[in-house]
């Protein structure tokens, strides 16, 4: 099965102060390329218990229809509808991004979705306006090729630069000129980080408008990298984590390739 090129962003919400933040980046993100906007909140009815079932299911389905509000609000034009669905908000959100062009989520707990979704995984805790360059963090891994392609059309979206950037080693910049070629493209630099990957990537986040990285580096298998939690835990930005380049074939799965980004 193949990831479907014109998917939905979907949008997880739990009913806590981080929804609004991360419904209004996916309601750019939706409306700048042309998508549909899901906004889906994960219902563990047996965590409610027998007695609080019903009030709990309402209480679900008003965070639903606020956040549908909140996104046409912030973001008129917005093709927006929302989706109540029972069961752990990991599962759930893991099987729709089998499906979606782009996965954003503000809450907690999201390390999981975050290293396995097989789709982009944004992450805005914060109201921060668009703005400052868009940071492709890139390390020499094979993602990296898609980091640098995720970021480009990002800012061709956006109107705005591209940093490449490399973290934490004397020799990068060979890394830099593998990943970006004899001739970068226009709007592209290069920049070499000093100090160690995680806290470089975190203090260039923090002027920047958005990071887009690999949710692991080269040896780390199936889980989050530590350079990516430090940045999901401690990014001054949103942080997009991209997944897997082009033929690329998660273990026991029969996926032949990622969704192709998508041109507006």
């Amino acid at each position: 099965m193949q990831i479907p090129a014109q998917g939905p962003v979907v949008v997880g919400v739990d009913g806590t102060a981080a929804d609004p933040a991360a419904v209004r980046f996916a309601a750019r993100e939706a409306r700048s390329r042309g998508r549909a906007l899901t906004v889906v909140h994960a219902f563990a009815w047996a965590e409610a218990g027998a007695t609080d079932y019903a009030p709990a299911r309402r209480a679900a389905s008003r965070a639903v229809e606020e956040a549908v509000s909140i996104a046409q609000r912030s973001t008129p034009g917005v093709d927006a509808r929302g989706q109540l669905l029972d069961g752990p908000p990991g599962r759930v959100l893991l099987r729709l991004a089998r499906s979606s062009t782009l996965l954003v989520l503000g809450g907690n707990g999201l390390a999981e979705v975050v290293a396995r979704a097989w789709c982009p995984v944004a992450v805005a805790r914060s109201d921060r306006p668009p703005g400052g360059p868009v940071l492709a963090a890139v390390d020499g891994s094979p993602l990296s090729a898609l980091v640098l392609r995720f970021a480009i059309e990002q800012a061709r979206r956006q109107g705005g630069p591209v940093h490449v950037v490399h973290a934490g080693e004397r020799s990068g910049r060979p890394v830099l000129d593998e990943v970006l070629g004899p001739e970068p493209p226009a709007g592209v630099r290069p920049q070499l980080l000093a100090g160690s990957p995680a806290a470089a990537l975190v203090r260039a986040s923090r002027r920047a408008g958005l990071i887009v990285l690999g949710p692991r580096g080269t040896n780390a298998r199936g889980r989050l990298g530590s350079v990516a939690a430090e940045v999901l835990r401690r990014g001054g930005c949103p942080a997009v984590f991209v997944h897997g380049p082009p033929g690329f074939r998660k273990p026991g799965n029969t996926v032949p390739e990622l969704l192709p980004l998508a041109h507006t």
